[in-house]
């Protein structure tokens, strides 16, 4: 159930409509509504419906569930708009079905003002109930002439492109983008009117950036077919969108790899198209841009994906991504972090990648630091990055390990709640490092002579 927002004047306490009479009325909506006080546009008083359809106030209370609502419309037990709103004996008005079911559990209070009843008696409130229906309504049908406005403009500048070039081509697809942004019925007028493949068109290896920034734009807010996504996937295309990724905006870099990845997310795709080494490395630029995370997030998204597909890890690897990404560890949030780990999990069962993350002399340190503090799947993603490592080199290896404080760590998630298998590979890995050491000097290394005793 959505959570309606009172007006600031609601929420400020002292909204008073001018008379409550004795049956639970209230009086002189009109004024208010003439006021401004309940969101009229002032002098427009109540919309009159007579002759039109009569509308359904639950479809338009749903349909409008995002709308700042005036708090004399909502029912306090609720917090949801009231369709039927009744008046107790206190003046308090609720809505029926709610009130009801607070009598039936036994309670014989205002639930407001928690005043014993004198009368139980629920008197309706029509007044109310059609001023609630005549604001509903004067909403509803205002986003329903907007909406028919939006499509309209949509088909308008559809048929704009088929005609301009230059600037004014530009021009016209940038207010489409920000039509299909801002409203989901412009995004299916673009759809169910060609849009999709007259946009594709454009992009192409002569394309301009100007055009290709606000074409991928468009695309990347609409739902795609197969079909669509096939024609987008030609060499031409990509390598168009590669470029932009390099050399666009931040906002343009966003919209191209949130659409690289839509393309060739949960599909078999021809790996050859993506093998761009300049896409890792704009993608990489992407991700070491601390000042926008949903950059970040989307860069590191399209990784994991590019990784996937175990022929591109090589190029992944060859680029420098490893060391890049062991980098940036510390500083990337929970949900960003769980990609980079999953990432770096995945080069590491590669030769290339291993020997990556062992010549990277922060690999160690930072992995250790993330055991048994994020989640239980970054855990078991950073103990395998450990074992990679260590198995490969495991006296140099597992003496950085033990200075950084691997066997502690190993230690907690061994007496831990986690699954089976972590507690198993942490045994493994404990034994690992402990094997140039006898018991007594390893024990002095690790500090662990408290947690022994």
């Amino acid at each position: 159930m959505p959570m309606y927002l009172p007006n600031s004047y609601g929420r400020e306490g002292n909204f008073k409509l001018d008379v409550v009479a004795s049956g639970g009325q209230v009086l002189d909506l009109e004024t208010a509504v003439k006021d401004g006080i309940l969101g009229g546009s002032g002098g427009g008083g109540l919309i009159s419906t007579a002759g039109a359809e009569k509308l359904d106030l639950k479809v338009m209370i749903e349909e409008l569930e995002s709308v700042e609502v005036p708090s004399v419309f909502i029912c306090p037990i609720s917090l949801y708009p009231m369709q039927d709103p009744v008046t107790l004996c206190t003046g308090q008005t609720y809505e029926r079905s709610n009130i009801l079911k607070w009598f039936s559990l036994g309670h014989y209070t205002c639930p407001t003002t928690m005043q014993e009843l004198w009368d139980d008696t629920v008197t309706p409130n029509r007044t109310l109930q059609q001023l609630i229906y005549s604001w509903f309504s004067q909403k509803y049908l205002a986003m329903k002439k907007r909406s028919e406005d939006v499509q309209g403009r949509a088909i308008e500048l559809l048929e704009s492109l088929k005609k301009v070039k230059g600037q004014a081509r530009v021009q016209a697809l940038k207010e489409l983008r920000h039509v299909v942004t801002a409203h989901a019925t412009a995004k299916k007028t673009v759809l169910d009117n060609g849009g999709v493949a007259l946009v594709s068109n454009l992009l192409g290896p002569f394309t301009t950036h100007a055009v290709g920034s606000e074409a991928i734009g468009i695309l990347v807010n609409l739902d795609l077919d197969f079909a669509s996504k096939s024609n987008l996937m030609q060499p031409a295309k990509v390598s168009l969108m590669v470029d932009i990724l390099n050399e666009g905006s931040i906002e343009t870099k966003i919209n191209c790899t949130r659409l690289i990845e839509m393309l060739i997310e949960g599909k078999d795709f021809e790996s050859e198209n993506m093998s761009s080494l300049s896409l890792v490395v704009g993608l990489l630029r992407l991700v070491k841009d601390k000042r926008h995370t949903n950059g970040v997030l989307a860069g590191l998204g399209l990784l994991k994906t590019l990784c996937s597909h175990e022929p591109l890890r090589n190029s992944i690897v060859s680029v420098g991504a490893v060391p890049q990404l062991v980098e940036l560890l510390p500083s990337l949030n929970n949900e960003c972090l769980e990609l980079a780990l999953h990432i770096l999990e995945v080069l590491s069962t590669i030769p290339e990648g291993s020997n990556a993350l062992k010549d990277c002399s922060c690999t160690i340190p930072n992995v250790v630091k993330l055991l048994m503090k994020v989640s239980e799947s970054c855990t078991q993603l950073a103990l395998s990055i450990l074992w990679a490592v260590c198995k490969l080199a495991p006296e140099e290896c597992s003496a950085l390990a033990v200075e950084a404080g691997l066997a502690a760590k190993l230690l907690l998630v061994i007496q831990s709640g986690c699954n089976p298998v972590l507690k198993q590979r942490s045994a493994e890995l404990l034994k690992l490092c402990s094997l140039n050491y006898s018991s007594s000097i390893f024990i002095s290394k690790c500090k662990l002579t408290r947690t022994i005793q």
